[in-house]
């Protein structure tokens, strides 16, 4: 399957997401600790919880993207049959 630009760069995007919200958690785990264990959690859990948005938003406008690209897909392939169904009636009203 060929991925255009724009797609293998969601797709690049969402694989980053995702090692951003695994390195991010354990840093802001790390830098909260100090404060001790439940602060340091429930930060830990906000900060995922906000990374997890972003990816959501990316997946969202990769399925926009996919469901555009289907319905040009079905469009032209409905095209061709109106094509298809006019063409012979077409030629038999002239004879």
């Amino acid at each position: 399957m060929k991925l255009s630009m724009f797609g293998a760069l969601l797709s690049f995007l969402s694989g980053v997401s995702w090692a951003f919200v695994l390195v991010g958690a354990w840093v802001t785990f790390q830098s909260f600790v100090f404060l001790g264990i439940v602060p340091a959690i429930m930060f830990t859990f906000l900060f995922v919880f906000l990374a997890l948005f972003l990816i959501l938003v990316l997946e969202t406008i990769s399925m926009a993207r996919d469901r555009n690209d289907m319905l040009a897909k079905q469009n032209s392939l409905l095209e061709e049959i109106r094509d298809t169904v006019k063409a012979p009636s077409e030629n038999f009203s002239q004879e």
